[in-house]
């Protein structure tokens, strides 16, 4: 049975998605249109990646009767309101990662897709690749021993790029890249809540977080630490130490393509592009959108690998780690 999906927003992340979506069978995964807020730039998108339907507006985009999921590839102040909008119209939801500017705005969501009976899902695309499925494995067999401590940092520059730093745009090095790194060691520790968050961190004048480190500690004596900037370029790689060895994620972390073993190299190249990406990698979301389809067709309304309670989780330590380092969006005080 083929998904046919609608893309929201015609910007770069979009591009990529639609890429990724080509590398799947046409016979599961169908780009049926495109809207954005200028209707020339949809119809420029549309004819590019060969979309039969572009609008000029998101609310005609709900209003097709024909998608069963939008993407949305907004940027993250807007993913609260366009996520709703799609929700009430009854249509399944794949949103972006940060899923929401804060934990409030998260619950929301979740509300919304509970209360119209329709799947969402946080774009965590890491957690699809085919290394963090062989991380999982590794792990719940103990092939590294007792777990105690998980590593990982993202770090690009990126303070040339207004939507990075603006705070009316959801700029900042958590909210962007900080996430992967969160994300990797709750996907680790199983989705456990720490027992304490300590965060510490840099601002730029814009009154939002250049550079972050947070270190998580865990039941059992055990602890986790991220770290993430804007400003320079980092090793991007993740480590998993055990008592019986190290399972290491080379860079680049958020799109792993290999995997170290105790110092045993698997590659896990991801598909060949149709058309130039934006961003390494990209290719890789077509793990998610597969993940979206098994669950379409299971009749399930969330991912027991990217789950609501797991963006919760998230958006929770982000909140906290924000309030230590003294980052403060409008959504905030709302």
């Amino acid at each position: 049975m083929v998904i046919r999906w609608g893309i929201c927003s015609a910007g770069k992340i979009s591009h990529d998605f639609t890429v990724a979506l080509k590398t799947l069978p046409a016979e599961n995964h169908q780009v049926l249109a495109v809207a954005a807020r200028d209707l020339k730039r949809a119809q420029e998108f549309a004819q590019k990646h060969s979309i039969p339907r572009a609008y000029g507006c998101y609310e005609d985009l709900a209003k097709d009767p024909e998608i069963d999921v939008v993407y949305v590839g907004t940027i993250h102040p807007h993913h609260l309101s366009h996520g709703v909008l799609f929700m009430n119209a009854q249509k399944n939801v794949l949103c972006e990662k940060p899923l929401a500017m804060n934990l409030r705005e998260v619950q929301e969501l979740i509300a919304s897709a509970q209360n119209n009976h329709v799947f969402l899902m946080e774009a965590v695309w890491t957690r699809f690749f085919p290394v963090s499925l062989e991380i999982g494995r590794l792990l719940s067999q103990g092939e590294v021993g007792e777990l105690k401590l998980a590593r990982a940092d993202f770090g690009v520059p990126l303070t040339h790029v207004p939507r990075a730093v603006e705070k009316e745009l959801g700029g900042g090095a958590l909210l962007d890249i900080g996430i992967y790194c969160l994300q990797f060691v709750l996907m680790v520790f199983n989705g456990e809540r720490p027992e304490s968050i300590q965060a510490t961190g840099v601002c730029l004048d814009t009154g939002v977080d250049e550079a972050m480190v947070i270190t998580l500690k865990f039941s059992g004596h055990r602890l986790a630490v991220c770290t993430c900037t804007i400003s320079a370029e980092l090793p991007n790689e993740a480590v998993i130490v055990g008592t019986k060895g190290t399972i290491k994620v080379p860079a680049h972390m958020w799109c792993p393509t290999s995997l170290l073993v105790n110092g045993v190299e698997t590659q896990y190249p991801v598909p060949e592009p149709t058309l130039p990406l934006n961003f390494i990698n990209s290719t890789g979301m077509c793990y998610e959108a597969e993940e979206v389809r098994r669950c379409l067709l299971a009749g399930l309304k969330q991912s027991s690998r990217m789950s609501h309670a797991d963006s919760a989780l998230l958006a929770e330590i982000m909140d906290e780690a924000r309030r230590q380092v003294g980052v403060v969006y409008s959504q905030d005080s709302q």
